[in-house]
């Protein structure tokens, strides 16, 4: 099959973005639409003493100015954490939900203050530079180590310490223990910096409230739209999610950092159902960077003991993650998966990590690129670089020495992961092969005979893949063409592709008849979006149920117009023959013909579809080596790879 799994089958979606036909949030324009521009404290922490935007709504093409104190009439409730650790039988923590406008008090720049709905996004723009808020500030606190020093000001009068939990790993005794015992340990302070996505399109909302029909259109830049939809409907407005629809088209780029709500999403809704009219908001450069979500920000000391021939004793760490001012939305997920994945691809005798979340007067913190497992492997790995090098044993040879073998397959971690399967030495083995490892240390040479610096570097990581469940259908229409509606979310992966090929392959039905639909919820019924490599493990996997649903449901049509038992009826290569017999008649044609307005039995419906769902309540762990070899001319500072 030209178009099946494996083939090398051009990117269907690239022709719109290659030709700039597709639609963003930016794109979409509907009829009388207003724009909002937000005002963002410009303080890290302090009492809202008053707003005066008398100015500003008497400014030209003001419609309105928004504030805490209308949200607080309205109703208005708050983003809140998705998950806490002890809503999974952890540690009971400090919840700090986010306000989509502060009330009384902002926590960190880029608190929302107000917003300023107006004719054009200028005039808008004009407006929030008129509103005036009288501040009584506040002792700011940025890093963690301030945070959660002897005396330093509460951010919450709840969360002592300006801590929301602690969460630990293992057993202290055997790895105090252990480390006691050990010929050699090395030490290690890293520091994950804090840092913004940015996403080539920055985010932006477009919110329409009809009042005939008392019901909320959010169109949106996010990765999740079923779960925007939930909290805009359950924390945020108090109402029916029949009442909410969530439209996200194209998404330029996410990295996990629109995978939860932010406060605009909710902001846009609500001035529309003020002002009567859509109201769209686009955010500029300046304003992502100080309203979007940022990532990383962990601060870790660990230690790693060793005996005599370099063989894993113990591990030991303790790290600070900045959760910054509020946990909302999936906030938890890299302090929790940075612990999770500690042990990463070694026997670990001994392991004793813990990581407490940490409040600060900074931006909220959600998932990033990995969400904790970076960090895990990076700790971890520089761990064992350096006592490569102060034991002298070839950092190549130590990690394969404290590999987990294959035998001991399947193996549960101390951090309770269970590995399916992994050849850990012969993957790193076959990567340095590629890499010629082997010669480097020549190629170093002859580098510093040129006046260069030539290095090496080298990472195993492990990740944990594919968690909660999935929903997909596909379904056909009286033409005999197939539709994906998909519970994941493509903002760059190429989802339409790939999941056609799949359907193409497992149905046997036309690559070129396939059509993907995703992102808006009043089209599917419910999807949990893409984070966390989910959309191929969980995703695909649902869709492959959602396929074999279709084939037995056709097999019933099928035996209808074939005349013959179901149970006689089989189904190869997008067909359905009946054993024994020349009779078949292919899906497609099955498909058109359960469109019949008569002559079938009712019980078997009208229409050909399929659902599927899987749960992934076992991860998958996908695992592999990097090397990377650098040379750089200290006189220019050229860095060749």
């Amino acid at each position: 099959m030209s178009f099946g799994i494996g083939q090398p089958v051009a990117r269907t979606e690239d022709p719109r973005f290659l030709t700039g036909s597709g639609v963003f949030v930016d794109d979409i324009t509907l009829t009388n639409m207003a724009h909002a521009c937000v005002v963002y404290s410009p303080i890290a922490h302090g009492v809202i003493r008053a707003t005066d935007s008398a100015a500003a709504e008497a400014a030209p093409g003001v419609l309105a100015v928004l504030t805490g104190a209308h949200a607080e009439a309205d109703g208005l409730g708050d983003i809140p954490p998705l998950f806490m650790p002890e809503d999974m039988g952890g540690p009971k923590g400090y919840r700090a939900p986010r306000p989509v406008i502060a009330r009384d008090r902002v926590r960190h720049v880029g608190d929302r203050v107000a917003v300023v709905v107006a004719e054009t996004a200028a005039a808008a723009r004009d407006g929030a530079e008129l509103v005036r808020i009288d501040f009584e500030e506040l002792p700011a606190l940025v890093r963690t180590s301030d945070a959660v020093a002897d005396g330093a000001p509460r951010i919450y009068d709840g969360a002592a310490g300006n801590k929301s939990f602690t969460l630990r790993f293992g057993d202290a005794d055997a790895t105090e223990a252990a480390m006691g015992r050990a010929d050699h340990v090395a030490r290690i302070r890293l520091h994950n910096n804090r840092l913004s996505a940015n996403s080539m399109e920055t985010r932006g909302a477009i919110g329409e409230y009809g009042r005939a029909d008392d019901a909320y259109t959010l169109y949106t830049s996010s990765q999740n739209p079923h779960g925007v939809r939930t909290t805009l409907a359950q924390a945020i407005f108090h109402e029916s999610e029949s009442k909410f629809r969530v439209v996200a088209r194209d998404v330029g780029g996410g990295f996990g950092m629109k995978g939860c709500m932010h406060p605009e999403e909710a902001l846009v809704l609500w001035a529309s159902k003020r002002v009567g009219r859509p109201v769209k908001w686009i955010a500029d450069r300046s304003e992502s960077l100080i309203g979007d979500d940022h990532g990383r920000d962990q601060t870790l000391d660990g230690e790693l003991g060793l005996d005599a021939d370099g063989n894993f004793l113990a591990l030991r760490w303790r790290a600070l993650h900045n959760v910054g001012a509020y946990i909302a939305g999936a906030a938890c997920v890299p302090a929790v998966f940075s612990l999770r994945l500690a042990p990463t691809v070694y026997a670990f005798p001994a392991l004793d990590v813990m990581s407490s979340l940490v409040f600060t007067n900074t931006a909220p913190l959600s998932p990033y690129r990995g969400a904790g497992r970076p960090e895990a492997v990076y700790a971890v790995e520089r761990l064992i670089d350096i006592a490569a090098r102060e034991t002298g044993i070839d950092r190549l040879e130590l990690r394969r020495r404290n590999f987990i073998p294959p035998e001991a397959m399947p193996h549960e971690t101390a951090t309770h992961f269970v590995y399916d399967s992994g050849e850990f030495a012969a993957t790193m083995d076959k990567c340095a092969a590629l890499a010629d490892a082997a010669g480097f240390a020549a190629r170093r040479s002859a580098s510093a005979a040129a006046g260069r610096r030539r290095g090496l570097g080298i990472s195993y990581y492990i990740d944990d893949n594919g968690f909660l469940n999935e929903r997909m259908q596909i379904r056909f229409d009286p033409s005999g063409s197939t539709t994906i509606l998909s519970g994941t979310f493509s903002h760059g992966q190429g989802h339409q592709t790939v999941y056609a090929q799949m359907v193409s392959d497992w149905l046997g039905v036309p690559f070129e008849s396939i059509r993907m639909e995703q992102g808006d919820t009043a089209r599917i019924v419910f999807g949990r979006g893409t984070y966390a490599s989910r959309s191929m493990t969980i995703g695909a996997s649902a869709l492959r149920r959602a396929a074999d649903d279709v084939i037995e449901n056709g097999r019933k049509f099928a035996a209808h117009l074939l005349e013959a038992d179901a149970g006689d009826i089989e189904f190869a290569d997008g067909a359905y023959p009946v054993a024994g017999t020349d009779k078949s008649m292919s899906l497609v044609m099955v498909a058109r013909a359960s469109y019949a307005p008569h002559g079938i039995p009712i019980e078997l419906g009208v229409g050909l579809e399929g659902t599927g769902a899987f749960d992934g309540h076992q991860a998958s762990f996908p695992n592999g080596c990097h090397i990377c070899e650098v040379e750089i001319d200290p006189e220019t500072g050229a860095v060749a790879l």
